[in-house]
């Protein structure tokens, strides 16, 4: 079965850690032969939720932004990679504001089922992303269907460009998309 698999970057630096390793991740989805989308947050206006609640009724929300069809393409896949840079030990002010968004899904129709979760951080301790891992259950315990499906996170890289010295975490992207 061939899976729509999308992976949203939420960094907002260019050709930033990790940008690449989502990059790396959606070639190791095409190369299993499943559909990849990328969606970078950097260049994206999202604003804040006004907690006004017609999303509830409307299905949509009233703001004018770059959100709706994130929404739309998030509502639709299969597979959603969540890639992050771990900021104060959790995920990014970028992702939780459009996790946030993501309203208009409550007690409604959604494909997605499989949620992963990729971080980076300069901190490379093996507990640096568990804050963030939480962050994200706590959103995903929001819909039934959907299940927190793993992840990693690639410690160590603080600098921009840093994983061309780490390059241990590219493989470890390649196959994660793989696996999916």
């Amino acid at each position: 079965m061939r899976k729509k698999v999308l992976i949203i970057s939420s960094s907002l630096r260019h050709h930033s850690n990790s940008e690449i390793l989502a990059r790396e991740t959606a070639r190791g989805v095409r190369a299993a032969g499943n559909e990849v989308q990328y969606v970078s947050l950097k260049d994206k206006e999202i604003r804040y939720c006004l907690g006004c609640m017609s999303c509830i009724k409307t299905e949509q929300c009233v703001q004018k932004d770059d959100v709706a069809p994130i929404l739309a393409d998030m509502k639709e896949a299969y597979a959603i990679v969540f890639v992050s840079p771990i900021y104060y030990y959790s995920i990014s002010g970028q992702l939780k504001t459009l996790l946030d968004r993501t309203l208009p899904f409550y007690e409604r129709p959604y494909s997605f089922r499989d949620i992963y979760l990729i971080t980076v951080s300069a901190d490379a301790a093996e507990d640096t992303a568990k804050r963030a891992v939480v962050t994200l259950e706590g959103w995903i315990d929001c819909f039934d269907k959907a299940r927190f499906a793993g992840g990693f996170n690639a410690g160590g890289l603080n600098d921009a460009n840093a994983i061309e010295e780490h390059t241990e975490w590219l493989p470890k992207a390649f196959a994660l998309g793989k696996q999916i």
